[in-house]
């Protein structure tokens, strides 16, 4: 595909809006549909960008947003639902039933590709919720064998605005200490613009078709130790303390009612009753067989928490990225 038109289910957020800045660039032409408008409004001066008012959750709704399309991305993704079995309905609708209705549209549509945003860990008897109703996500996604579709799986992704480095720099700059559950936990932090690029490479490359990427970064840390690195980073570096099990529950469901929304939840806990990184004998596909090598934390993560970042400056970004 040369210059394709791409659709993107979930590219105002974080990952989508540097794919966005990405595909711009590259010369495609992108579709951002938004429920609000003001959400994606630093995409709307990208070239070649068409931020749409629109609900996907409406299948006539997608249908539509399809016509003269050749590829669609679904990058959406949620980190709490409320409680079910073997998930809750939030993340049900979003993860699993979304990719259902993407699968159907695309192929009612004609459009040829379709390129997926799974999770590390992912796996049907997972511990948690959100790892079980995104492995069945992944089925969705490859249920109809006539779309060429392409999954990946992510383990924590940091960038200028994430919001989890970022969210523990900022708490070492107001707390004295920082109680952490999970901390023994293992990630593989990966850089959003590798992210990003992974999705822009598998675009344009069918032999990526059917196959599975997982994309982290070169090293692996304890999330007691990412969080070390973030106080250090922000200039703000704060003890940790390890929370037993039972703390850490209880933490995380006082948190589950934090204003604004959960900042931590007890399904977050259950996720990190498994490692978040490629085993050592994995034979998955990496961001290597995609051609990048991915960036590590120490090399990007100090410029961007040892700074404040005002709005502009992500928009700014954005367009340079852009070519704009």
């Amino acid at each position: 595909m040369h210059n394709p038109t791409v659709l993107i289910i979930g590219g105002s957020g974080f990952i989508g809006s540097h794919l966005v800045a990405k595909l711009a660039a590259a010369g495609s032409r992108v579709i951002v549909p938004t429920r609000r408008y003001e959400r994606a409004k630093h995409l709307i001066s990208l070239p070649r960008v068409e931020v749409v008012e629109a609900d996907p959750g409406q299948d006539a709704t997608l249908l539509r947003l399809m016509q003269g399309v050749d590829a669609v991305i679904n990058l959406v993704g949620l980190l709490h639902s409320r409680q079910g079995t073997p998930y809750g309905p939030d993340f049900a609708r979003a993860h699993v039933e979304l990719p259902k209705r993407l699968v159907a549209a695309c192929v009612a549509a004609g459009v040829p590709r379709y390129l997926h945003m799974s999770a590390l860990g992912a796996a049907r008897d997972a511990p948690s919720m959100y790892l079980r109703s995104k492995a069945d996500g992944e089925l969705a996604a490859l249920s109809n064998p006539a779309l060429a579709t392409t999954i990946f799986r992510p383990s924590v992704v940091f960038g200028p605005e994430d919001k989890f480095i970022n969210l523990f720099a900022s708490m070492q700059k107001i707390l004295p200490l920082v109680p952490l559950g999970g901390a023994d936990t293992r990630f593989q932090p990966v850089f959003v613009e590798d992210v990003a690029q992974a999705f822009v490479h598998a675009l344009l490359d069918l032999e990526t078709r059917g196959k599975i990427y997982e994309l982290a970064g070169p090293d692996v840390l304890t999330l007691g130790q990412i969080v070390t690195l973030a106080g250090t980073y922000c200039g703000h570096p704060r003890p940790v303390i390890k929370l037993p099990t039972s703390l850490a529950r209880l933490q995380a469901m006082l948190l589950e009612w934090a204003p604004g929304g959960p900042l931590m939840s007890r399904d977050n806990l259950d996720s990190m009753q498994v490692a978040n990184v490629i085993a050592p004998s994995s034979t998955a596909l990496t961001l290597l067989d995609l051609g990048i090598v991915p960036a590590a934390l120490a090399a990007v993560a100090p410029r961007y928490l040892g700074s404040v970042h005002r709005g502009r400056d992500r928009f700014d970004d954005f367009r340079s990225r852009a070519k704009r």
